[in-house]
């Protein structure tokens, strides 16, 4: 049944249940369904002559209606009521006991099966808060209506984040990720079937596809580091087992998306240990890809010593005092050689050793004045042996990074001249892998500063968020990390940071994204006042959510919605980028997420 209006009439709301501007219940109607997550409609019409509310009209009219100073005019003033259904149940009615299912069945006991959905409001207009009337007609939203509903008649900008449970179209307000109006993106996730990194480069195949940067498309730049095995380093090779997905297919076309590659993409990675000639270290990949490392000179010059200690620095230990003073020492006493070494006091430095050993030599000077300008004044021996048992420890996992012994070392340094950057650092140990990722990021962070405009913008995508800004204590990454999410907004840098446990991560950053996105949540995580933005339902569901499927909140909209995206149209891993993994026929899986094995979600 239909009543006109741009969808289908599926209930009345329901008067045993109190109705509130908040929250209501809808009886669904004989022969119509609602489930979980459908967008609803309805109206509610005023007394004629019914006076103003202090709030009318105070947030503006968007399309349909109008509100002048006085507040509702004219007799019978329609407010329209825009919801989500949050929860469906359904039961007998006319039953007493559990047992009485059986009775009814058998039609020896009278009873009549009722449904009913909760209704979350979403939106009013004109903003009227009044409840709905029991009896009052609910359609299910669409088209135009729906907009409403879900406040996409608003955005500007609108970026495709999935679809929705009725295969629709979802937007995020691009205002809120790109700086205008907020800025950053957190995704938290069960390690493994949660997609967190997929849903990310998802985001970041919208942003770049969809057009909705407009002019600002071209110069726009991601820095992805890839911190868990090699299928990041695939964004390059198109997907050949998507064509035999005609499901996936029909989600890019809803979401009006091509199905591709990504076109600009340069690939980073670390050189393989004892390699002389800095060989990338990857197993699955040889082509389109380059070793980075950072020479004796730029470790000295720029002081990135103190990277070294990111895993446990603490203002209150005070070796962390020898770290900042041996930094400073090398910097001033370092002059640059030819092949990316360094002079220091006489001695040529060329290898990572021979740098801790040239350490090492003056802090344990007997000469006093020498050995304080290394270390300070009214540092003790153990102090002293404290920073150098942490710089030795640092030697097997950092040596192929720092280096001098490489014939033209600046075609081994980061840059970002194509749209995407892929930094892989997956084969680094933890130590390894904060290193480079606090000085990767330092030189983005500075260079956005140093341009002083924050058009184009820089989006950087970092998972495992928790090791890099972890909520106790202090490290020259999590500073950065901290200045990313409270500054990077005006610089025009964004950060779409994942991580496992949201509770392990430091506050002000989870609290500075706009966007929060959760996909399966372990049960006991799902609890923790930081999922506090998830209805009680939502963090019900999210401990049984599928690969992808996401729930995604965002500051326009007053309730969380659940998406699905589609599986990425660029490979996940070799077989899917070679030719023969489109030979082998048509394709058997029923969720593509199921393939994917734990290090490439």
């Amino acid at each position: 049944m239909s009543n006109g209006k741009t969808g289908p009439v599926v209930g009345r709301v329901i008067g045993t249940e109190d109705a509130t501007p908040l929250e209501f219940w809808v009886a669904v109607g004989p022969g119509q369904f609602i489930q979980l997550d459908d967008v609803v409609a309805l109206e509610r019409r005023l007394p004629a002559g019914a006076g103003a509310g202090s709030g009318a009209g105070g947030g503006g009219v968007a399309s349909g209606g109008s509100l002048g100073a006085g507040g509702v005019s004219g007799p019978g003033k329609v407010v329209r009521i825009y919801g989500v259904v949050t929860q469906v149940r359904a039961r007998h009615e006319g039953a007493r006991f559990d047992s009485d299912v059986f009775l009814i069945q058998d039609g020896k006991l009278p009873a009549e099966v009722s449904e009913a959905a909760k209704v979350m409001a979403t939106r009013f207009e004109p903003e009227l808060f009044v409840p709905p009337r029991p009896g009052d007609e609910v359609r299910r939203a669409a088209g135009a209506e729906r907009d409403q509903a879900l406040f996409f008649d608003r955005m500007e900008h609108r970026l495709p984040a999935g679809l929705s449970r009725d295969g629709e179209r979802f937007y995020l307000n691009l205002e809120f990720l790109d700086g205008t109006r907020g800025a950053h993106v957190n995704i938290s996730g069960v390690s493994g079937v949660a997609t967190k990194t997929t849903y990310a480069t998802f985001l970041l195949y919208g942003l770049f596809h969809s057009g909705v940067l407009g002019a600002h498309a071209q110069n726009t730049k991601a820095l992805i580091f890839n911190v868990k095995g090699e299928d990041l380093l695939f964004l390059d090779r198109p997907n050949a087992t998507l064509e035999r997905d005609p499901l996936q297919l029909e989600r890019y076309a809803n979401l009006g998306l091509e199905p591709a590659a990504f076109q600009s993409v340069e690939l980073w990675a670390p050189p393989k240990k004892g390699s002389p000639g800095a060989v990338p270290d990857v197993g699955s990949r040889h082509d389109s890809i380059t070793s980075f490392f950072w020479t004796i000179h730029e470790l000295c010059d720029q002081e990135l010593l103190r990277f070294l200690f990111a895993d446990a620095e603490d203002d209150r230990q005070q070796y962390t005092i020898v770290v900042h003073n041996v930094a400073a020492r090398l910097k001033e006493e370092a002059k640059k050689l030819d092949d990316g070494g360094a002079r220091i006091e006489g001695e040529e430095v060329r290898t990572f050793r021979e740098l801790v050993e040239l350490i090492a030599a003056r802090l344990n000077l007997e000469d006093g004045p020498a050995k304080i300008r290394w270390a300070g004044t009214a540092i003790g021996p153990g102090t002293v042996n404290a920073f150098l048992r942490r710089l030795y420890s640092a030697l097997p996992h950092v040596g192929q990074l720092i280096r001098g012994d490489v014939p033209h070392a600046e075609r081994h340094r980061i840059r970002r001249d194509r749209q995407v950057t892929v930094v892989d650092i997956h084969n680094l140990n933890d130590r390894a892998k904060r290193f480079v990722v606090g000085v990767v990021l330092r030189k983005a962070f500075e260079d956005k500063e140093r341009s002083g405009a924050a058009r184009p913008s820089l989006y950087v995508v970092l998972d495992e968020l928790n090791k890099y800004a972890p909520r106790e204590g202090s490290s020259p990454i999590k500073e950065i990390l901290l200045d990313v999410a409270e500054r990077g907004r005006s610089l025009g840098i964004i950060l779409i940071g994942a991580q496992q446990t949201a509770s392990e991560v430091e506050r002000r950053i989870i609290a500075n994204s706009a966007i929060r996105v959760v996909g399966r949540l372990d049960s006991a995580e799902s609890g923790r006042d930081e999922y506090g933005w998830l209805p009680g339902a939502l963090r019900q569901r999210a401990t049984i959510l599928k690969p992808g499927t996401m729930v995604v909140s965002q500051p326009e909209l007053p309730i969380p919605v659940v998406l699905e995206f589609p599986f990425p149209a660029w490979a996940t891993r070799p077989g899917e980028a070679a030719p023969a993994a489109v030979a082998a026929g048509g394709s058997s899986r029923g969720d593509p997420f199921d393939d994917l094995m734990p290090d490439q979600r």
